[in-house]
């Protein structure tokens, strides 16, 4: 008899964790927003042999995935979301260590206001003639210079606080305070308000969905009740081997009350 395999605990949870990502894992990586993954062709079965008059398979995915991460390198100091959390564009996310670039903005601060004492200073005694022209534009030029060189810092101090892109909801957080960043995605955000409708149909309604139009759509027994979709993509290229093309409609999602990732049917109006 063949001895059995075992698996060591560390095996099946690299097995379990690698299942997992592939489901939720989009189809490039990006820290900017981008479109979701594509739909699993339905080829041969699914709406393969239907008409405009049937209702077709499709599946629910977010309108956007944002894989946000840090336009500077440092340490997190905070990491303000986890998964689940609902964020809104703009909102903070997550923090770097920024000890020495808040101490860089207090400086050049404090050297700006005093630049802008010595101009005022200097303003009156070049009213006297007590000073030249040219030595009161070298002081008015440096005092110009060092409130440029704060709005700089300013600046530098702002990258270290990453914001969400978009409104939506967080569905994977990769780092924890104190990982160092450098290129890495800190956070995964999902805009689930809209939600794009995905739908492969049989080439020979090619030409018969129109980019604008209207479907009504079901995503039962999950969400009950019907709901009114536009068409707002329909692809200009065929796929040969399986003879369908792709269609994408847009469904209002107010409230997150429809999750993405599952399955509904779609039918077109006539």
């Amino acid at each position: 008899m063949r001895p059995m395999r075992t698996l060591s605990f560390a095996t099946i949870t690299s097995i379990g964790l690698a299942a997992a990502l592939s489901l939720c894992a989009p189809s490039a990586f990006a820290q900017t927003p981008r479109p979701t993954g594509t739909l699993p062709a339905m080829g041969q079965g699914g709406n393969k042999s239907k008409t405009l008059k049937d209702e077709m398979e499709c599946a629910l995915e977010p309108k956007l995935i944002a894989d946000v991460g840090s336009p500077v390198e440092g340490t997190l100091a905070q990491v303000a979301v986890d998964r689940g959390d609902f964020v809104r564009a703009g909102q903070m996310v997550a923090r770097l260590n920024a000890n020495v670039e808040a101490a860089t903005v207090d400086l050049k601060k404090a050297q700006l206001e005093y630049g802008e004492r010595k101009v005022q200073r200097n303003d009156d005694l070049f009213k006297k003639n007590l000073i030249s022209a040219s030595d009161k534009d070298e002081l008015e030029t440096q005092t110009r210079i060092a409130a440029l060189e704060l709005k700089q810092q300013q600046q530098v101090l702002a990258l270290r606080t990453i914001v969400s892109p978009i409104n939506g909801v967080v569905v994977e957080r990769f780092l924890s305070p104190g990982n160092h960043v450098s290129q890495e995605k800190i956070v995964r955000i999902a805009q689930l308000d809209p939600l794009n409708v995905e739908t492969v149909l049989p080439v020979a309604l090619f030409g018969q969905i129109k980019s604008g139009s209207m479907a009504e759509l079901k995503a039962t027994p999950f969400i009950p009740g019907n709901f009114k979709a536009r068409v707002t993509v329909v692809d200009r290229v065929v796929d040969a081997a399986s003879g369908t093309f792709r269609v994408r409609l847009e469904l209002s999602n107010p409230g997150n009350r429809i999750p993405a990732g599952i399955k509904c049917s779609v039918k077109f109006a006539p």
